[in-house]
């Protein structure tokens, strides 16, 4: 496998000003190199409305000089790749040093939408990498393109996939796979666990060094807060706190589970970041593991409120020797034991149409959750059935998906007596904008990967254009918003994917 030097001939010109404000915090924080090229890379798929938005030119990304750029085979002009180091606590138990094993970061652009930073993962070994290859595969590559743009169709705060390019060359897994590259793309990529690192390791002038410049680039009201003494960091944690849980409240209303809530995959700025083992429910099962490798089912759905708040207090004990008062740090995290059932309640409210808040409200909930879970109905087909209800459909293809229809037919007597309290129409335009027909399903996923195998990406393209625009009816693709078949249900995800 040729290096990167001899593998490209001249620079790729992005067009976009870089600015590496990470790489200027010096070299504690990581380490600089190049992606180690793959041999005769080729565009898998592009991610047009992303490449838009940021000021890139769709085709120039697609294109050879492109594929070559974002594979990691050819440099691209004012990029400066590094691996950052980080550690963190993995399944609850701390790992020590870790880092970017399979991921290189380019450098943050200036674009339209702000300033970005783009990242290789699968791009090679790193000094992090430890027992792995500092490879991704395809199938898992798709996974996380698609994955992460369904997540932000449905509004859900997520870093990004610009594209995919693959190789012939071989990966080892649970199988022999062909490799791949899924271009990041994300406002900043730092984690609980690049905090975590230099507190374990006392190097507490790096940690205000990297504390210092997330606050001042992201969350630059901490400076000027009154709460907390006027302690920064003690803001700072709090409005870590209080975005995880707007997001972790969005994970559990739309039902989507992560399967892998490691520190080193939280993001400090409360974005869905790395998809590995993630699934949307199909079946509503409050306990359901998503992660084949999760033994003891420390992430199933129903638990990933409380790992969040276990992970942010692992990220304030990382803080408190800058925070410097541990009551201080405490009061910081109890905003995401109020903020959490706030944003879930307002998010379940919507998804039943109710646009204010009435006694009440938080018993229609659970009592429709309860019925959902002991029935298995489908989760994301039975907000949408409820969705036409409320614009005035028949209540069958509701009542249809329970066995005990009696004890919904009486939870649905309460719910439209308090919906009519709203008005149905302005009820239902908003169920409709808030609960998904499409949802990137495991069997979906896995069809187009089979395609994509066989270098036919025609599914992902169009599971791309679905998962964007997930709350519009596509009536082409009916079946898409259908019931898994039985199969979907032995589909096995791990943390090799």
């Amino acid at each position: 496998m040729t290096d990167i030097a001899e593998a490209a001939t001249a620079e790729l010109q992005l067009g976009l000003p870089w600015r590496n404000s990470f790489a200027a915090l010096g070299p504690a924080f990581y380490t600089e190199l190049q992606p180690t090229a793959l041999p005769a890379p080729y565009a898998v798929c592009t991610n047009r409305r992303l490449a838009a938005e940021i000021g890139l030119d769709a085709s120039l990304v697609s294109s050879q000089e492109g594929v070559e750029a974002f594979t990691g085979n050819r440099p691209i002009e004012g990029a400066r790749p590094l691996a950052s180091v980080y550690s963190g606590h993995q399944f609850g138990v701390w790992a020590g040093q870790l880092g970017d094993g399979r991921a290189i970061l380019l450098g943050e652009v200036q674009t339209p939408a702000g300033p970005q930073e783009l990242q290789l993962k699968g791009s090679g070994l790193t000094p992090y990498s430890r027992m792995g290859d500092g490879r991704a595969v395809l199938r898992s590559s798709i996974r996380e393109f698609l994955g992460s743009e369904a997540m932000w169709g449905l509004g859900i705060p997520t870093t990004r996939a610009l594209c995919v390019t693959g190789s012939d060359a071989r990966v080892r897994r649970e199988e022999i796979e062909t490799a791949a590259v899924v271009t990041r793309v994300a406002p900043s990529f730092i984690r609980f666990g690049h905090f975590e690192h230099f507190s374990a390791r006392d190097q507490h002038a790096e940690l205000a060094k990297l504390a210092d410049y997330v606050i001042d680039r992201f969350y630059p009201e901490c400076r000027t807060t009154q709460k907390f003494a006027g302690n920064a960091y003690a803001a700072f944690l709090e409005q870590v706190s209080e975005r995880t849980a707007a997001m972790v409240a969005q994970w559990q209303a739309v039902g989507f589970c992560h399967g892998v809530m490691n520190t080193d995959n939280m993001s400090i700025l409360g974005l869905t970041i790395d998809y590995g083992p993630f699934q949307f429910l199909d079946a509503f099962d409050p306990g359901h593991i998503c992660n084949h490798s999760d033994e003891q089912g420390r992430y199933a759905y129903n638990k990933q409120p409380n790992v969040a708040y276990w992970n942010l207090f692992c990220l304030g004990q990382a803080l408190l020797p800058l925070i410097g008062d541990q009551e201080l740090a405490l009061a910081a995290l109890e905003s995401f034991k109020a903020a959490f059932p706030r944003e879930l309640e307002s998010r379940m409210r919507a998804k039943l149409g109710l646009g204010g808040a009435q006694p009440g409200d938080r018993e229609l909930i659970e009592d429709v959750l309860k019925l959902l879970a002991k029935d298995r109905v489908d989760y994301t087909i039975f907000w949408r059935r409820l969705s036409h209800l409320a614009a005035g459909a028949s209540a069958e293809p509701v009542r249809d998906l329970f066995l005990e229809r009696e004890a919904f037919d009486a939870w649905s007597i309460q719910y439209l007596a308090r919906l009519d309290t709203e008005g149905r129409s302005a009820a239902a335009e908003l169920m409709l904008k808030s609960n998904p027909k499409y949802v990137l399903r495991n069997h979906l996923g896995e069809l187009a990967i089979r395609q994509a195998k066989l270098k036919d990406y025609s599914q992902v393209e169009a599971l791309l254009a679905l998962v964007q625009a997930p709350f519009d009816e596509h009536p082409a693709h009916e079946d898409k918003a259908g019931f898994p078949p039985d199969w979907a249900s032995h589909i096995e995800i791990s943390c090799s994917s």
